[in-house]
């Protein structure tokens, strides 16, 4: 088609639509009339007409960003052949005559609106799994682990564990003897489903913690804060009760998502599970309320079996309020002491008080001494 065409449209408006015929390679800058139909035109030569009916949006390039402008295709043209629009009354005039971009708009904006509230109920589904759906996956998940598989994954812990405090566990004779006894006092009330070791360990820190499989650390430097070894056996016996509820491989799990998981199925977890460990539970994690809770009626149940008050562990976590700026890990990060824990612990003191069955102390001065002095 070659005839001579007059632009409907003012001298002004003839550079505002740019158009690609598809065949070559060239942007031509183009006049566009509307008679039967959407005839587009160079220097008054027709080049092309659109029926109204084939006129669609065509999809800008990714590498383009939104700026206005209108762009087209036609279904009976060249794949490639395509209309640009940047001036908004010839916009507006392309809008009137070519009444399916108007449905085909409302359905692309109504594709958009579905891809968003999609992706909006994708993204809740997806912070709901973490912080409800994992966690509960967790607490049915951990009483399932096998035994031998956690106490791997305690050795592993352990080795790194030794690592960041050098290896510099305290090793004087008499407080090592000081500490079995101790220990053994407190698995003797506590009955726990597997044995525990305990460790004291040459740090300043002030802090405590156990590892999945039955190890405990004991830090020097919360050692050296305690004024009675009814505050020291009460944090022994809080660690013991994590232990005992698996409390650390359930965090674990719930921290670690599919990645630990996939690691449990296989049996691998002396790589990635171990450090996802060190990382979010060791390092800078804390319980729950309902752990730390568990723990602290555990810690409680151990020391009124034993005759001993169990509020003194609170007394000494709360001596090192205050402190956590003279080290990353305080008991007080990992172990925080709500009012309602305070609580508790008071009144399972009262009830102790109650009963009159106070029992002797778990340790003689001499040994109590000893222990204090473990790491001279």
């Amino acid at each position: 088609m070659t005839r001579s065409l007059e632009p409907e449209l003012g001298p002004d408006e003839a550079g505002d639509a740019i158009y690609f015929d598809g065949r070559v390679s060239r942007k031509r800058r183009v006049t566009l009339s509307f008679g039967p139909a959407l005839e587009i035109g160079e220097d008054g030569v027709l080049l092309t007409a659109w029926a109204y009916g084939d006129v669609r949006w065509q999809e800008a390039p990714k590498s383009v960003a939104p700026t206005g402008v209108m762009r087209l295709r036609a279904v009976s043209a060249p794949d490639t052949a395509r209309l640009e629009v940047g001036d908004p009354a010839l916009q507006q005039q392309i809008a009137i005559h070519c009444r399916l971009l108007a449905g085909e708009k409302n359905a692309r904006d109504r594709s958009t609106l579905s891809i968003v509230a999609w992706s909006l109920a994708a993204t809740a589904s997806i912070v709901g799994l973490v912080w409800f759906g994992i966690p509960i996956l967790a607490d049915r998940l951990a009483p399932l682990i096998p035994v031998s598989w956690e106490k791997r994954l305690g050795e592993v812990a352990d080795n790194q564990a030794r690592a960041m405090f050098e290896g510099k566990s305290c090793k004087g004779r008499e407080g090592v003897a000081a500490l079995l006894k101790l220990s053994q006092a407190l698995q003797r009330a506590a009955h726990p489903r597997l044995p525990a070791t305990i460790v004291v360990i040459a740090s300043k820190v002030p802090n405590a913690f156990a590892l999945p499989g039955g190890k405990v650390y004991l830090l020097s430097g919360l050692l050296a804060k305690a004024q009675t070894q009814d505050e020291v056996a009460g944090v022994l016996a809080h660690e013991l009760g994590h232990v005992e509820h698996r409390d650390h491989l359930r965090k674990m799990i719930a921290d670690g998502g599919a990645a630990y998981l996939i690691g449990l199925l296989f049996g691998d977890i002396t790589g990635g599970g171990a450090m996802i460990f060190i990382g979010n539970t060791l390092f800078s994690a804390a319980h729950s309320r309902e752990a730390e809770a568990g723990a602290d009626a555990f810690a409680a149940r151990t020391m009124t079996t034993l005759g001993r008050p169990a509020s003194p562990m609170g007394a000494l976590l709360l001596r090192v309020t205050g402190k956590e700026e003279d080290g990353l890990f305080t008991i007080l990060h990992d172990h925080p002491l709500s009012e309602d824990r305070l609580a508790q612990l008071a009144a399972a003191d009262r009830r102790f008080a109650e009963s009159g069955a106070t029992g002797p102390a778990l340790l003689t001065n001499e040994e109590w001494t000893a222990l204090k002095a473990i790491c001279d």
